[in-house]
């Protein structure tokens, strides 16, 4: 078994719903000055979260040396794109984990959530995945409450959800989990990302065509990949390559991930109905997880965050590294 320490559905659910009805309407105007097409390869979506799969950006925003002010907490004095670089070097100095098609990449993470999107009281909870390295089985994961140690819920397997029926579970399998493939090189992965799109599970009415084909589809399809396992060198270019995505704002003031670590965050441009903050460690600035916020009526409020703790490689769903 090989570890790195990096220090439940139905929330999933309802945030999908709600950016999948803005994306839709977004969609439909944009099908109106575009031809109707469909993309021809892409990857298999299925979202941990939910939130970065549908977070599509389809204006490209301001440039990536904003600052947004909370409070009287003065401005970071790092860009968006200076942290991401110092994220790309932080990446670089972690040990790199192997993995067979038929083994499984195990997630830890801490979840602070809202039962209801926008209202009720927050609860936190710890949960565990194991997601098939090679992408040749279903996801299986547990949780419990973080107040309760022994209150694991069972080991169950968790299938991507039918973006036309919520309520209905798809036999397809995730993409691979490991992505040991991916280039090394920011021009080389942006050329990858071009050609291998996160799916989105869009609905019916969306053009295809202009979304999948926008500037900003790689880099919500390189966001996508944070919830699985990239290799050091990769993850690098991977973090480079966001730092050229034009409108992402430094969050000012401290900002704590779900387990209390202090860090930076870095909202990224152009999310329809939410926003998407990636946190980083404020000294190491190694990645530690991501918040998501719902925007109604020009207001917003936290609806979920999450911490990453530990990412391993295992034999078989259960397993603990």
């Amino acid at each position: 078994m090989n570890k790195i320490d990096q220090s439940p559905q139905g929330f999933e659910e309802q945030l999908l719903r709600d950016l999948t009805a803005h994306v839709t309407r977004r969609a439909e105007m944009v099908s109106a000055t575009h031809p109707a097409g469909r993309r021809t390869r892409f990857l298999r979506g299925w979202r941990l979260a939910g939130a970065f799969g549908l977070a599509v950006t389809l204006t490209a925003g301001a440039l990536a040396v904003q600052t947004i002010r909370v409070g009287d907490e003065p401005p970071p004095t790092a860009s968006a794109s200076e942290i991401f670089h110092l994220a790309a070097d932080a990446a670089r100095q972690q040990p790199e984990l192997t993995a067979r098609p038929d083994q499984y990449v195990f997630t830890e993470y801490l979840v602070t959530i809202r039962d209801l999107p926008d209202s009720g009281p927050y609860r936190t909870v710890r949960r565990q995945l194991w997601q098939s390295a090679g992408g040749v089985a279903h996801t299986q994961g547990r949780s419990r409450p973080e107040d309760d140690p022994n209150g694991w819920s069972e080991l169950r397997v968790i299938r991507m959800g039918d973006p036309a029926d919520p309520d209905k579970e798809l036999d397809a399998f995730p993409p691979p989990a490991y992505h040991g493939d991916l280039p090394t090189d920011p021009e080389t992965l942006l050329r990858y990302l071009r050609e291998n799109p996160v799916d989105l599970h869009l609905p019916e009415a969306a053009d295809e065509k202009a979304v999948y084909g926008g500037e900003s589809m790689p880099y919500t399809t390189a966001r996508s990949m944070l919830d699985g396992y990239v290799p050091p060198r990769a993850l690098a270019a991977l973090f480079e390559l966001l730092a050229r995505e034009p409108g992402a704002t430094v969050i000012s003031g401290n900002v704590a991930d779900a387990a209390g670590r202090h860090g930076v965050a870095i909202r990224m441009p152009g999310v329809i109905g939410a926003n998407i903050d990636l946190i980083f460690d404020r000294n190491t600035h190694i990645f530690l997880g991501n918040r998501d916020s719902l925007v109604r009526n020009g207001k917003e409020s936290l609806f979920w965050t999450a911490a990453h703790l530990r990412i391993a490689i295992v034999d078989r769903p259960g397993q603990l590294p």
